[in-house]
């Protein structure tokens, strides 16, 4: 399967269901609606459009994920977070393992970045093996970073 180096995508969007797991909510009825508008080629990173109707509920995260509120709040806490209220224009980061408890007011609508994390030794030996091919291999093909600025 051929695929564009270059994707673009709107975030008005049609979302689909993506249910909470039943046994993280702790109160309401969380809906929760995604779309999914890019994912690299290894899988391991995703963007996409996620909302939720009023609820409360808990979040394991097994992934890094870092989030852009678009519309609604949330109020978050977690273990050595006080209750805070989040609203649109603010960015939280996630780091894989982390637990929140999510009390969503009315809505929330959010842009979600997530990447599937690696363990340290493979980032750093593929750090390392491409600071080797870039020394290696000709920048041939290469544009020069001026011109990519556009």
């Amino acid at each position: 399967m051929s695929r564009s180096l270059i994707e673009i995508a709107k975030l008005s969007v049609d979302l689909i269901s993506r249910p909470i797991e039943p046994s993280w909510i702790i109160e309401g009825r969380p809906e929760a609606t995604c779309c999914i508008l890019s994912q690299s080629a290894d899988g391991l990173a995703t963007t996409m459009v996620w909302h939720c109707t009023a609820g409360k509920f808990s979040w394991h995260y097994d992934f890094d994920e870092t989030v852009l509120i678009l519309d609604g709040s949330i109020v978050l806490e977690s273990d050595g977070l006080p209750p805070t209220r989040y609203g649109a224009g603010d960015v939280i980061f996630f780091k894989d393992g982390a637990h929140a408890r999510w009390h969503v007011e009315g809505h929330v609508k959010k842009l979600a970045f997530c990447r599937k994390t690696s363990p340290v030794w493979f980032g750093l030996a593929l750090r390392v093996l491409l600071k080797l091919r870039k020394i290696v291999l000709p920048a041939a093909g290469r544009r020069p970073a001026s011109l990519m600025a556009g």
